[in-house]
């Protein structure tokens, strides 16, 4: 019988903003499946309570707060990985920010700035140190969580889906620069999922009728049903797929209009 594909022990999994959220979803999901996770986001105490968790449940956690807007905070991230597991296997790109709701043209270069830093720049920061370590030992997983965003316009969150569609990009090159090496690259990308960070999106009732009606779920995504494709992604069971990006999205991207 072939080994279980999606067995990730042994495994060291670094995934960023990982207190809450889609984040914290995966890095959970990927400690139950084996991986040695190290939690991540701007603030040590909501990283310590999602690492205590996973210990209580068996689990092996390590936390390292970083901002992602700042380089140096990002190579010690993967640094300290390093110094603490020995290797890291599977990075998950996915702390992000958006720090304006409204039209497009009325943004300010502050941030947009920001929204570009922190969403693209970032990840290639942490590509670019966690990459070439993996492409030395011929194995190893980016997942990039993006958004739907990427792909469709918006009235209200138009910067945010620039650099979500900048992420699609940047994981198709770098794939097939490392792929050659055995390290993959893909992203997974949400649609409208019941997280801090969209409560703006899911908050407002007429918007958030409007998107469960055109949606042939008939309703918003939970964190953890995005953790699933994260955890396909990290693991074996996808060694035959890079450059790519699943959709997951309740169907609204397909429904008719």
């Amino acid at each position: 019988m072939a080994p279980n594909p999606f067995n990730l022990s042994g495994e060291v999994a670094v995934i960023t903003g990982s207190s809450r959220g889609i984040g914290r979803a995966s890095a959970e999901l990927l400690a139950q499946l084996g991986a040695k996770v190290v939690i991540s986001s701007r603030k040590a105490e909501a990283c310590e309570e999602v690492a205590s968790g996973i210990r209580a449940n068996g689990g092996d956690a390590h936390v390292i707060p970083c901002n992602i807007s700042r380089r140096a905070e990002v190579d010690a991230l993967i640094d300290g990985a390093v110094e603490h597991y020995g290797q890291v296997d599977i990075l998950v790109c996915n702390a992000a920010v958006n720090p304006y709701y409204g039209p497009l043209l009325d943004i300010t270069d502050e941030a947009f700035d920001k929204i570009m830093a922190s969403n693209v720049k970032s990840n290639l920061w942490l590509c670019a140190k966690a990459i070439p370590p993996m492409a030395a030992r011929g194995k190893g997983s980016v997942v990039i969580v993006s958004s739907i965003g990427g792909l469709r316009g918006s009235t209200v969150i138009g910067a945010y889906g620039i650099s979500k569609a900048a992420d699609f990009s940047l994981c198709r090159s770098l794939a097939g620069e490392w792929g050659p090496q055995g390290v993959r690259i893909n992203c997974v990308a949400p649609g409208l999922v019941k997280t801090d960070f969209a409560r703006a999106l899911w908050e407002d009732e007429a918007r958030l009728k409007q998107r469960c009606a055109t949606t042939p779920l008939r309703r918003i995504g939970e964190p953890h049903e995005i953790a699933g494709a994260v955890a396909y992604l990290a693991s074996d069971g996808s060694t035959f797929m890079t450059g790519q990006t699943i959709v997951v999205d309740g169907g609204v991207t397909t429904a008719a209009v």
